[in-house]
């Protein structure tokens, strides 16, 4: 290029830059149609691991109760609150949203929760209807102000897992894409009852607490460096203030549920004990 360049006279110079220009700017104008204009569909940073990465390592539940957290640090800790309640009842599905106030700094990472509850005196049928309608329940939390992620917390049954699989298969496809979807999880769905891998989802957030007579077995496991065995419960779990933990595996997220509502006092702890 260099010697042909040398060869052709200013003007012709000039036009074959132009020529060059106009030809880059064509082929960046169809790379921007044929992509629909979303430039990062070919960008590894859209991606769930990426995108979940840079949640902070800090999550606080915020349940059904008043919640005053304005005074956290968004950079360090993000909040995860009862969004609505979903009751499952006979062939209907009945939906309570959140009514207690909750306060956050603007713009700090939200995790809006789906809890679903099973009746027991009138179980319900399971339907391909109540498993559209709870989809479309949930998903609709996707549009609530600065939700990044929504979170399913349901603890289904054996004969409820087919039903579950099938509603988060259809979430999946109602949510945006930029919205991550996460579950809790029973332990032992990670450990040794793994029915998780084919999920649709980003994560699944083992809770180690209200364990029951599981509890020591899983912990001492978790303490000799016995990882899950599911993929998808790697790199979050799930503790309680009034069950500590001495010691922590090396997850990316730590959940955090309180029995009762938050003060800068229990954040403060809870922040120094991650950090250990």
């Amino acid at each position: 290029m260099p010697f042909i360049m040398r060869k052709l006279s200013g003007q012709r110079v000039r036009f074959a830059l132009v020529a060059a220009i106009g030809a880059c700017l064509l082929l960046l104008l169809a790379f921007w149609f044929q992509t629909g204009g979303n430039s990062h569909v070919v960008d590894e940073s859209s991606s769930s691991a990426h995108r979940l990465s840079r949640l902070p390592s800090t999550i606080l539940w915020a349940w059904e109760r008043p919640e005053n957290l304005d005074y956290i640090d968004q950079q360090r800790v993000a909040v995860a609150f009862l969004a609505k309640t979903i009751y499952l009842r006979a062939d209907t599905v009945v939906s309570r949203p959140r009514l207690q106030p909750l306060a956050v700094p603007a713009g700090v990472p939200v995790i809006a929760v789906a809890r679903i509850e099973s009746e027991r005196a009138k179980p319900a049928t399971l339907s391909p209807q109540q498993i559209k309608e709870t989809a479309r329940e949930i998903s609709e939390l996707s549009s609530l102000p600065n939700v990044v992620m929504v979170q399913v917390d349901f603890d289904a049954t054996l004969t409820e897992r087919n039903f579950y699989r099938s509603v988060l298969i259809e979430l999946r496809a109602k949510l945006p894409e930029s919205t991550l979807l996460s579950i809790t999880a029973l332990a032992s769905w990670c450990k040794g009852d793994n029915w998780l891998d084919d999920l649709p989802i980003d994560e699944a957030v083992p809770m180690l607490f209200r364990m029951g007579v599981e509890r020591n077995q899983f912990l001492s496991q978790l303490a000799a460096g016995d990882e899950f065995n599911a993929k998808l419960c790697q790199a979050s779990l799930g503790i309680s203030t009034d069950e500590p933990l001495t010691r922590l595996p090396p997850v990316q997220r730590v959940y955090v549920f309180n029995p009762e509502s938050w003060s800068p006092a229990q954040v403060n702890r809870v922040m120094e004990a991650n950090a250990k």
